[in-house]
């Protein structure tokens, strides 16, 4: 039988070797026509300053003109859902968080709230968990699009953007930091409700954000929205409508950019949304400066929402009262980090035998899930992030698959890319956001 087509062997004292080599590469230029010298290959990424990770773009050029564009990816793998397999429910928080790494948050809050709708709790978790979920989840969109617009500034030119954006940033990730002990991957948001209370001197650092951010912001616009070689990088470029945006599935701020006003926070609300008074922005451009201007919009309405939330944060409970569910419980934050607080565990040990051993059983076997399967979607900071769980009724997911933006608006790239130049693959694949780590999960 031929094994043309498959890797080379070879036998060696060892065992059987086979010698791997760059197929679709190989095959690309292959076929590439010697009537048309005109026409390369070019291979952007995965090592690439501006893909944004590792993302691999295999571009055919006739000139500077980009005729054939395809994308590559799974250079950061991490099989992050199939781990989850292997651990509690409460343990998965620990794994979503890592998958879009801007937007943790979020991560942990889809899947919670799937886990809770299979618990059926929804209606258990407490207001005060509920409003401290928006808040988190507003501070990190904010977050979320100053890494984007920072690096982004920075890919097109405006090297000072990208200094001040990730000076905010960083203003919010020491907020996190007082929070939840850390300052990214948090496991924060957890089936039930949150980890812990947010502390007093957390809300004198958020009011001080929102004095000074819409200031930040004005800023940036002087900066960027009327300079000449910004609007020439970004108007009319990466144009994609709202056909070519729902006929592939694209969500966020791009879909909104088209005109589109689809926002999950409304059009399908959770952990009270619904209550809060915020707009939608959309632009109807349907280009790289449309969905700029998307971004900071959603900004200034992310920093109504906070407001709102820090105004109806009364005190009460974060986690729900069944004791089955809510572990950990009584954490506080010491010098070693996250962990049961002291008197928590001299209460367990202090109390009895019985209460000892449901302690231990909870915390190394966790709560068992009713078998079924939901998806629960939330708007992400790139767009639709579902979770889809699945459980057989035992202490641990039997499947677990997330809606990733990132994942599903990559495909936009083609469309966008196609018919333009190479300078403006930059700029169109930029502006979707994308975040490998979550479209590699």
């Amino acid at each position: 039988m031929s094994n043309a087509g498959y890797a080379q062997e070879r036998e060696t004292t060892e065992g059987k070797v086979f010698t791997v080599t760059g197929g679709d590469w190989d095959s690309i230029v292959s076929g590439v026509d010697p009537l048309h010298d005109e026409r390369i290959v070019v291979n952007m990424g995965p090592q690439h300053p501006s893909t944004h990770g590792v993302l691999r773009l295999v571009l055919e050029m006739e000139g500077e003109t980009v005729t054939e564009a395809r994308l590559v990816v799974g250079y950061l793998h991490t099989g992050i859902e199939k781990n989850m397999e292997y651990r509690t429910w409460t343990q998965g928080s620990t794994f979503v968080t890592r998958m879009d790494y801007l937007a943790p948050i979020f991560n942990e809050t889809a899947y919670s709230l799937a886990v809770e709708k299979l618990l059926g709790i929804e209606d258990q978790v407490t207001e005060r968990a509920n409003t401290i979920r928006v808040l988190m989840m507003e501070l990190n969109r904010i977050s979320s699009h100053l890494v984007w617009l920072a690096t982004t500034g920075m890919e097109l030119g405006a090297l000072s953007m990208m200094i001040y954006g990730f000076r905010e940033r960083e203003f919010i990730l020491d907020i996190f930091e007082m929070i939840t002990g850390l300052r990214m991957n948090m496991a924060y948001v957890r089936p039930g409700g949150v980890s812990q209370d947010v502390p007093d001197t957390a809300i004198v650092k958020i009011r001080e954000f929102l004095d000074f951010m819409p200031k930040r912001l004005k800023e940036y616009e002087d900066l960027l929205s009327g300079q000449p070689i910004w609007t020439a990088r970004t108007k009319g470029v990466a144009v994609l409508d709202v056909t070519g945006c729902v006929a592939l599935g694209v969500t966020g701020p791009v879909l909104r950019s088209s005109g589109l006003a689809w926002d999950l926070r409304k059009t399908m609300p959770y952990c009270g949304y619904e209550t809060y008074d915020f707009e939608v922005p959309t632009q109807p451009e349907g280009d790289v400066f449309a969905r700029y201007l998307v971004r900071l919009a959603e900004i200034r309405e992310s920093l109504k929402i906070i407001e709102q939330a820090l105004d109806r944060l009364k005190p009460g409970p974060v986690m729900v009262e069944d004791r089955k569910i809510a572990w950990p419980a009584q954490l506080a934050l010491g010098n070693d980090g996250l962990g049961n607080s002291l008197e928590h565990v001299a209460h367990i040990m202090g109390q009895s035998m019985e209460s000892l051993i449901h302690h231990f059983k909870l915390v190394t076997e966790g709560f068992r899930v009713p078998a079924g399967q939901v998806y629960v979607p939330i708007e992400g900071p790139r767009g639709e992030l579902g979770a889809h769980v699945i459980s057989d009724g035992g202490t641990r997911p039997f499947r677990v698959h997330m809606r990733e933006p990132s994942f599903v608006n990559l495909q936009a790239i083609p469309a966008m890319a196609e018919g333009g130049l190479l300078a403006d693959v930059i700029a169109g694949g930029a502006s979707l956001d994308p975040v490998m780590g979550g479209c590699d999960r």
